[in-house]
């Protein structure tokens, strides 16, 4: 038997993504600042904390520059940068919001990550990093910078699946 259901109005469905976007944004920012704030309540700078012994370890640096350490010092023009970032994704999102639903988490999660290190700039002066691992010499991190990563994997799949749709 035929849907007689009618096709979704694609313009409907465009702010619902937008909102996806936005809702993602705001839970992973939350989430980013409030690991932060527990690892400061936790840990001096410099002191490491086993978390999973031989993998992992929460060791709380304070970043004054960006990836990597990358820029040190640059606070204040890596936090205009972060706050025009995250202004550029919020008109961008509510003007252009992704197509798909893959994609709304993905622009979530980027956003997530320029704030919750942005507010780190703006409010502390420096990024809190606190995730270490301890079998590679890889540079510390927080729940921003995974954000990140974890959004540019997905708007690859998001771009890979996009070509098998079409």
């Amino acid at each position: 038997m035929p849907n007689l259901q009618p096709s979704p109005d694609p313009r409907r469905r465009k702010p619902r993504l937008a909102g996806v976007s936005l809702l993602v944004a705001a839970g992973g920012t939350v989430l980013d600042q409030l690991s932060k704030a527990l690892m400061l309540g936790q840990l001096q700078p410099g002191q490491a904390q086993p978390a999973l012994p031989g993998l992992l370890q929460w060791r709380l640096v304070e970043n004054t520059g960006a990836a990597f350490s990358l820029f040190d010092g640059g606070v204040v023009w890596l936090g205009l940068i972060s706050l025009l970032v995250s202004l550029a994704l919020v008109v961008w999102l509510l003007n252009r919001p992704p197509r798909q639903p893959l994609g709304a988490v993905a622009w979530g999660l980027v956003l997530a990550g320029a704030l919750g290190n942005g507010l780190d700039r703006w409010f502390r002066g420096a990024v809190v990093d606190w995730i270490e691992l301890v079998p590679i010499a890889f540079p510390v991190f927080n729940l921003a910078d995974v954000a990140i990563n974890v959004a540019v994997a997905l708007l690859l799949l998001d771009l890979l699946l996009q070509g098998r749709r079409s």
